[in-house]
C-alpha cells in the first residue's frame, strides 16, 4: 500500500513538474528586416524560334542563327561560364484548316550579364544575330548573401524590440528566445522597360535609355518567442 502510495506521489509530481514546463510564459512576435539594393548583374532569357515546312531545313536555320548568336557573346568577352544553352526542342505542328504539316524548332540561351552598362549593346547584337524571344529578365545583386545577412539581422533586432515594447507596459521584462521561425522569401524584379528615346526627337546623340533596373528589396521575416522575466 505505502509502495502504491509512493509510485501515485511521484506520478503527480512528475505530471505537476511537466505542466509547469509547458506553463513558461513567453510572448511571439515577427520581425521584418528590408534592404533596398540596386542591381548590379541580370539574367537573361532568349530564344531564336524558326518555323518552316521541312524539319531538317528548320533545325539547319535555327543552329546557324544560333552559331552566330554564340560567335556575337563570345566577342562581348562573357566568361564562358556565365552563358549556357537552357533548352532545345524541334516540334510537329498541324493545320487542320490547311491539312499540312510544319516544324517549330527553338533554342534558349541564358546569359549572365554582370556589367549592366552593356545590356544596350548586348541586345541589339542578340537581336541582330536572330534572337526573336525575350523570355525573361532577371535583376540581380552580386553580393546576394551579404545582404541576405543584414536582413536577416534587422529583422532579429525589430523582432527584440517589438517584444520589449509589449512587456514593457506590464513592468516586465524578456529573456532568452525560445523558437526561431525562419519565414523569409527571396523576390527578384521583374524587368521595368522604359520607351526609347527617339533619335529623331533631338539633334543631340545622347546614349539611349531602355530599361529601368529599380532596387531590389531584400527581405527577411522572423518569428521569434521569447521566455518572460
Amino acid at each position: 500500500m505505502k509502495k502504491a502510495l509512493l509510485v501515485l506521489s511521484i506520478l503527480f509530481l512528475t505530471v505537476s513538474y511537466g505542466q509547469e514546463i509547458k506553463q513558461v510564459p513567453q510572448i511571439s512576435v515577427n520581425g521584418e528586416g528590408k534592404v533596398k539594393v540596386v542591381p548590379d548583374q541580370s539574367t537573361l532569357v532568349v530564344t531564336i524560334e524558326t518555323k518552316g515546312n521541312n524539319a531538317k531545313d528548320v533545325k539547319k536555320d535555327n543552329d546557324q542563327k544560333m552559331e552566330a548568336v554564340l560567335r556575337f557573346v563570345k566577342k562581348m568577352n562573357l566568361a564562358p561560364a556565365d552563358y549556357k544553352t537552357q533548352r532545345v526542342s524541334l516540334n510537329p505542328q498541324y493545320d487542320y484548316e490547311k491539312k499540312k504539316h510544319s516544324y517549330n524548332a527553338t533554342q534558349t540561351l541564358e546569359i549572365l550579364l554582370k556589367d549592366l552598362s552593356k545590356y544596350d549593346e548586348l541586345m541589339e547584337g542578340l537581336v541582330d544575330q536572330g534572337i526573336n524571344r525575350i523570355d525573361n529578365v532577371i535583376f540581380q545583386s552580386s553580393k546576394l548573401a551579404q545582404y541576405q545577412s543584414e536582413a536577416r539581422k534587422l529583422a532579429m533586432k525589430e523582432a527584440k524590440m517589438k517584444a520589449e515594447d509589449y512587456v514593457a507596459v506590464l513592468g516586465q521584462k524578456i529573456g532568452r528566445a525560445m523558437t526561431i521561425s525562419d519565414n523569409s522569401q527571396t523576390y527578384y524584379p521583374q524587368p521595368v522597360y522604359m520607351a526609347m528615346k527617339s533619335m529623331e526627337m533631338s539633334d543631340t546623340k545622347a546614349p539611349r535609355e531602355t530599361l529601368a533596373v529599380g532596387e531590389i528589396n531584400i527581405t527577411a521575416n522572423v518569428t521569434v518567442s521569447f521566455i518572460l522575466e
